[in-house]
Formats: C-alpha cells, sequence, structure tokens
C-alpha cells in the first residue's frame, strides 16, 4: 500500500493539492523508514525516547491513512483536521518521553506525595491513552479498544467489585497514568520495543523484497519445483505462499498478493474453486509460522521468554515443514480423487528466477547468517536491507555489461527505495498501532495480577489435562482472532495464558518424581505447604493417581515457588516455548476457521466461491495447526535433540498422511471402512513418540494401505468435481 492508495478522503481536490498530498505522506513515510533504520544501528536513543517517536510518527500516518471523514459534510477539512490530529498526538508522545525525568525529580522531593504530575503531564498522558484507544478502533475495529477501556477500569475501580481469584485493589488515577505511561510493560515499554526494534524494520525489508521483485522468483521457482506433477497448480500455491511468508507479515496480504496468480492457475488445472481458494488460504496462513521471520509472533515470543531469536526460528523449522507438507498431502489427494491435471502453461521465466533469485536469496542468506551467529534481529534485517541493495546493483551491472545474459534485474535506485521504505512503513501502521495500544492492557493486567488469576481458571478447569487446556487456549484465540490480527490474539493469550500451559508441562515432571519419592529433605519441605495428606508422602513415593491429586492440590502461587525448585532450568525454558508455540499455532486459526476468516474470505473473493464453504475447506486443509500443538505438548518436538526431532517429524509425516486420508476418504483411490480403521490405527503408531517399532510398523501400515487404494483406483472411473 502507498500513500496515493491509502488516503481516504473523498473531497476530490484538485490534481496539484492531491500530488501535494500524496508527497507529504510519502515523503514523511519514507524518512520515517529511514529513522527506523538508523536507530537501529547508529543512533544511541534511550528507550524511551526510540518508542516515543516510534508511536509519535506512525500515530500521525494513523491519523491521516485512516481518517474518519468520509462521505462527510465535514470532509473538506478533513485532512488539515488529521493533520492536527496527528500533530497532537505525536507532540504529546514526545512530551511523555521529554518529562520523565523531571517527574523524577519532582516525586523524590516530596515525601510522602504521590506521583507529582503537572497539567501538560496529565493532558498529554490523557491524549495519548484516547488517541491509542481511537487508532486501534480505526485500524482493527472494537476489540482491541473494549479490552483496553475494561483494562483501566480493571485496576481504577471495576477489581474491587470482582469476587475470588478476579478481586483486585483500585489504583489512584495518578499511580495509573504514571504506570500506563512509564511501565515497562506500559505504552511505551516491551511491546513497543518490539515494534520499534524488529517488526517494522522487517516489514521494511518485506517492501524491499517485493520492490526488487524478489516475489517474481518465488512463483517461478515454485513452477520448477512443482510444475511438472499432477496437480501442479497446488503445490505451486503451497511453495509460493511458503516462500512468500518470508517476506509478508500477514496472512490476509499473503493471501491477495499471491492468490491472484495461484488461485486462477489452480482453477486452470481443474480444481474445484472454493478448494483452490481454500489452498491458498491455508498456505498463506502457513507463511506465518514459517522461519525465519515468522510474521510478527516470532519476536514478541523472543522479548517475552527472553530465549534467543535463533533457538525460536531454529525449533520451528521442523513443524512449519510439517505443516506446509500436510497441504500438501491433501493437494494430492484432491488431484487424484478428481483427476486434476489440465494442460495449462507453466513455462518458467528464466529471467525473472535468476535476478529476482538473488536478491531473494543473498539478503536472507545474510540475515540468517547474522542471527546464527548472535546478532540482534534488528541489527540482522537493517543489514539483510543493504545487501538487498547492493545485490540488486551488482545484478544490473552484470545485465548492462552483459545484454545477452538472462538477467532481468529490477534496479535499486533512489526512486524504488523510496518505493520500497513507503510501502514498509505504510503496512507497518496497523501492527505499530495495535502493539503500542496493547501495551496499556499489559500494564494493567501485570499490575494487578489479573493474568495469575486467569492462569489459575484456566488450570483448574483443565484438572492438569493439557488437551482440555490447549483446547480452552484454542477456544479463546478462535473467539480474540474474529475481531483481531493474530499477532494481537497472540500476545493477548500469551500474557494470560502461556504460565497455565507451562506451569502444566512442568506438573508432569514433579509427579514423576513425587511417584519415585524425594529424597532431598529441603525440597520434600517444600510440600507441607500443601494441605494435603499425600503431602506426608513425598520421601516415601507414591501412586500416580496419589501424585497427580497432590500436584492439584497445589495453590498457584505456591506452585510457582516448587516447580522452579524441582525442575531444570533449561528443562523449565524449554516447557515456556513449548507453551508458547502452542499459544502462537493456535492464534493463527483465526485466519482460516468460520465464522470470521478473512485469509479465507479475501481466498473466496479471488476465487469466485461462496465465502463460508471456503472457510470450511481452509479450515480441513490446515487442520496441521491443531496437530501440531499437541506434538509440542506430548512429544520432545522441542526440547529433543536434532536426531529426535528428526525421527518425530519423519514418522509424524506418515501420520498426518494418514489423518487427510481418513478425513478425505481417499488416499491414491477411494477408501472403504476397513482402510479408514487401519490408517486410524496407522496414525496412532506413527505419532507414538520416539519408539521405532510402532512408528515402523505405522509408516508401513500407511504404505500398505495406499498401495491398495491405489489398486482400487485403477477399477474405478474418477470422480466428478463438485461445485463450489
Amino acid at each position: 500500500m502507498n500513500a496515493k492508495q491509502a488516503i481516504p478522503f473523498e473531497d476530490k481536490p484538485g490534481a496539484g493539492e492531491a500530488r501535494f498530498r500524496a508527497t507529504i505522506l510519502v515523503g514523511f513515510a519514507v524518512l520515517f523508514g529511514l529513522w527506523h533504520i538508523l536507530t537501529n544501528v547508529y543512533l544511541i536513543e534511550p528507550g524511551r525516547w526510540q518508542n516515543a517517536i516510534h508511536f509519535a510518527g506512525f500515530a500521525f500516518l494513523g491519523s491521516v491513512l485512516y481518517s474518519p471523514f468520509k462521505n462527510r459534510k465535514l470532509s473538506r477539512f478533513g485532512f488539515p483536521l488529521a493533520l492536527a490530529y496527528g500533530l497532537l498526538v505525536a507532540a504529546s508522545a514526545l512530551w511523555v518521553a521529554w518529562a520523565e525525568d523531571g517527574i523524577y525529580e519532582r516525586t523524590l522531593s516530596v515525601t510522602g506525595q504521590a506521583w507529582q504530575l503537572t497539567p501538560v503531564d496529565w493532558a498529554a498522558g490523557i491524549i495519548l491513552i484516547i488517541a491509542a484507544i481511537d487508532l486501534s478502533r480505526r485500524v482493527a475495529g472494537w476489540v482491541i479498544p473494549i479490552l483496553v477501556i475494561l483494562a483501566l477500569c480493571y485496576i481504577l475501580f471495576l477489581g474491587s467489585y470482582l469476587p475470588g481469584i478476579f478481586r483486585a485493589a483500585s489504583l489512584p488515577p495518578d499511580d495509573v497514568l504514571f504506570r500506563t505511561m512509564y511501565n515497562d510493560e506500559g505504552l511505551f515499554g516491551i511491546l513497543a520495543s518490539i515494534s520499534s526494534t524488529n517488526i517494522t524494520l522487517f516489514m521494511i525489508f518485506g517492501g524491499f523484497l517485493v520492490a526488487s521483485g524478489a516475489s517474481n522468483f518465488v512463483i517461478e521457482l515454485a513452477k520448477i519445483v512443482a510444475g511438472r506433477i499432477k496437480g501442479g497448480a497446488a503445490f505451486v500455491a503451497v511453495l509460493s505462499s511458503a516462500l512468500t511468508g518470508t517476506i509478508s507479515g500477514s496472512a490476509v496480504a499473503n493471501t491477495a498478493s499471491t492468490g491472484v496468480i495461484t488461485i486462477p492457475l489452480m482453477k486452470a488445472n481443474g480444481f474445484r474453486p472454493q478448494f483452490a481458494a481454500g489452498v491458498e488460504a491455508a498456505a498463506s496462513t502457513g507463511g506465518q509460522l514459517m522461519p525465519p521471520i515468522m510474521g510478527a509472533g516470532a519476536f514478541v515470543m523472543a522479548s517475552y521468554t527472553a530465549i534467543p531469536y535463533a533457538t525460536i526460528v531454529a525449533v520451528s523449522v521442523i513443524p512449519a515443514l510439517l505443516y506446509f507438507l500436510s497441504v500438501a498431502f491433501v493437494v494430492r489427494i484432491e488431484a487424484v480423487k478428481h483427476d486434476a491435471d489440465a494442460d495449462i502453461d507453466m513455462t518458467v521465466d528464466m529471467g525473472k528466477l535468476l535476478s529476482g533469485g538473488l536478491v531473494f536469496i543473498c539478503p536472507l542468506a545474510v540475515m540468517i547468517w547474522l542471527l546464527i551467529s548472535g546478532v540482534m534481529p534488528a541489527y540482522a534485517a537493517c543489514w539483510a536491507i543493504a545487501a538487498l541493495v547492493v545485490t540488486s546493483w551488482a545484478t544490473s551491472l552484470v545485465a548492462r555489461l552483459a545484454p545477452d545474459s538472462r538477467f532481468e534485474p529490477v534496479n535499486m535506485g533512489p526512486a524504488k527505495i523510496a518505493e520500497a521504505l513507503n510501502s514498509g512503513v505504510t503496512s507497518s501502521v496497523m501492527t505499530a498501532i495495535l502493539l503500542v495500544t496493547i501495551g496499556i492492557m499489559n500494564n494493567a493486567i501485570v499490575t494487578s495480577g489479573v493474568g495469575n488469576g486467569f492462569s489459575l481458571m484456566i488450570a483448574q478447569w483443565s484438572q492438569g489435562s493439557m488437551v482440555i487446556a490447549i483446547v480452552l487456549v484454542g477456544l479463546v484465540s478462535l473467539i480474540l482472532g474474529m475481531g483481531l490480527p493474530v499477532t494481537a490474539a497472540y500476545i493477548i493469550l500469551a500474557i494470560l495464558t502461556a504460565p497455565a500451559l507451562a506451569g502444566i508441562l512442568s506438573d508432569t515432571l514433579v509427579v514423576e518424581q513425587l511417584i519415585a519419592g524425594i529424597s532431598d529433605p529441603a525440597k520434600a519441605a517444600l510440600f507441607f505447604l500443601v494441605e494435603h495428606p499425600n503431602a506426608l508422602k513425598v520421601a516415601e513415593g507414591m501412586t500416580r493417581a496419589e501424585a497427580w491429586d497432590l500436584v492439584a492440590a497445589i495453590p498457584f502461587e505456591v506452585a510457582v515457588t516448587i516447580r522452579p525448585v524441582l525442575i531444570d532450568p533449561a528443562v523449565a525454558t524449554s516447557f515456556l516455548l513449548s507453551a508458547h508455540l502452542i499459544i502462537f499455532w493456535l492464534s493463527q486459526d483465526s485466519n482460516v476457521t468460520p465464522p470470521v476468516c478473512l485469509a479465507a474470505f479475501t481466498a473466496a473473493g479471488i476465487a469466485g466461491s461462496r465465502p463460508m464453504a471456503t472457510g470450511f475447506e481452509s479450515w480441513k486443509l490446515a487442520k496441521g495447526l491443531y496437530i501440531m500443538p499437541l506434538m509440542f505438548a506430548y512429544t520432545p518436538m522441542i526440547s529433543g535433540s536434532f536426531t529426535e526431532m528428526l525421527q518425530l517429524g519423519f514418522f509424524a509425516l506418515f501420520g498426518i498422511y494418514a489423518i487427510n486420508a481418513v478425513i478425505q476418504k481417499y488416499s491414491e483411490g477411494p477408501v472403504g471402512p476397513l482402510a479408514m480403521l487401519g490408517f486410524t490405527a496407522a496414525a496412532i503408531l506413527c505419532f507414538w513418540p520416539l519408539e521405532w517399532l510402532p512408528n515402523l510398523s505405522g509408516a508401513a501400515l500407511v504404505l500398505v494401505l495406499i498401495f491398495l487404494s491405489r489398486k482400487k483406483r485403477r477399477l474405478l472411473p474418477p470422480a466428478q468435481p463438485e461445485q463450489a
């Protein structure tokens, strides 16, 4: 999106005035993008200042690009009013950053008094809170504003009226305002830092990839890899969406950008329109799970868990591949079932492949190398942008010196660089505003301790069952996802439920120690804090049922003391990462799960299929979103060695195929009732964690059933495609 396209005003000024407005916005976006690069590489700014400038700039852009003055009598004054509003919010943000030291000095000089806020401090703070609520409503609807208002009311007065674990003391207004502005969890705290140092830079990097022609390489490469096999057009969609996931930070944007090419290609290849749209939506959703960028969630996860970004990316490779292969399996089954094999043009443009490949591969290689070296993601993104520009110049030089070469480069000159910066910044407006606004709610949750109460509720309702806990988190994520982008949904869920999930995972090890008996007197004494008869048996050991009864009786506030003593820190870290990955994967389901599934609806619009039917099709295709969280919870997919992860991933492929065959009632041919039972049994054996005999037996059974179904198909005519 560029500024010329984004201006929403309807007053239709003269051409000169329109160009002037667009020039202002594009110029500001370009300079703001350059500032983001410089502030993360060369400039040395305090974090509060960096985050305040970050929000000030995006509040200014958001005020203009998402102006409410459309089709109204005041529309002729819309642009000046939007500019004034944006400048007022930006000035308030800068004042809050500047005033921090003065507030501390005045407060320390007055013993026993509350925070010494001047009238200007109050005005700036209130303007920022109102603007954050208003701008988040403009860019993403009413869900975030309502949650923020409830969070503020909760710590101001509402918490004192609630019963049980959700009861909280009320705080005075000056304390709430100060904490909201200056706490590390507040408006300009951790979440704003994630946006200003990581997410925006990677969105700008995505803008450079698109402007440089790297997206052309994605399509051409997919044609080479998948264009010669049955139903190859759908495999092109899966591969291109997987690769485009390294460019786009949004499943909807991914669907819109690649879908206009792949969906018509799939329809021409003989696939049903709603199936073609479902494939694109499911594959584009998987793009947010694909390392090294993984949308914005990986940066948030790294900041919240203090686990290195490179570690999160490394453990996510095999699960992401399994997800895309699960989609590919359904594509293969559909292609065989309906004999989708129309004769379409899959000619590869070698010029686009070569020139786009260099500007795609070289920058990503630089980024991955820097991340593995241990540098900050923001620093790696900046140097990846520099590598992309240099690579484009090099390919342009080769094309000029060797006219007969097949290079068709896009020269990243000043105009193209400005286009990339503008595209990256304007596409970041929604994410930046939402992350800063969620900081208000994050501060309220941390300040009041309601997050612990929510975790306790999940733990109580699940009764120690990880499956029930995952189902509960999945339901909440689906509800939140109806009105929130997936990154925002993930952040809220992580704040509220990650401690509960990590605790349930940890309890499995605590139970094993209780069964064996805890001989260390200091560790055994911790259980005297629990009012339960089995606490007296800790040293001698107990049955599994008794151990679970004891663990279930441990209060949440006591459990957070016991677990760190009994569980190795490295293991606890792996459990924390598993919990966050479970939440991260489940938060993606709102893209493809009815009733509100924006990626599927976007694809349906391109395919001309029924939106809700397309939503159910994409939901079936994206079942990996539910399989992988269960593997994170019940197998060492995250904490195991590399060979263990490979074993789990390899046999999971057979299990995933078996599940797809059962759901589709088709493999390489029709699947009858006995074969469905066989595939079900094979899936169970394949998912049995790290057991060679069951795994090999399950894989062998899958292969036998595939062979038998193929033999059966040869005796029957192909099924006719259904109408969308």
